[in-house]
């Protein structure tokens, strides 16, 4: 019964990784692109421990963290973009 469940779960979680995707790609605006990818991180995170779950082994907890990483400075980066126009600022 818990194998059927976590089947199911990783189903919608496909589903939303792949409308976050759309979203990602024709948001109307900047910063919908940016909560999108946001989401799509933030659920490619819990896809990858869906799959440890259903796997039952932790070898993929290295990319969750690095996949947590990467989530987090690339939206720390697009709302500086927004925020300022620029990521680096050089003066």
């Amino acid at each position: 019964m818990f194998q059927v469940i976590l089947q199911v779960v990783l189903i919608v979680m496909s589903i939303s990784l792949f409308v976050c995707f759309i979203r990602t790609i024709i948001g109307p605006t900047l910063p919908d692109r940016v909560l999108a990818l946001d989401s799509f991180g933030i659920n490619l995170i819990g896809f990858v421990g869906m799959i440890m779950l259903v796997q039952e082994t932790v070898a993929y907890s290295d990319v969750a963290l690095v996949l947590s990483i990467l989530a987090f400075i690339g939206t720390i980066a697009l709302s500086k973009f927004i925020e300022r126009g620029v990521v680096f600022d050089r003066e």
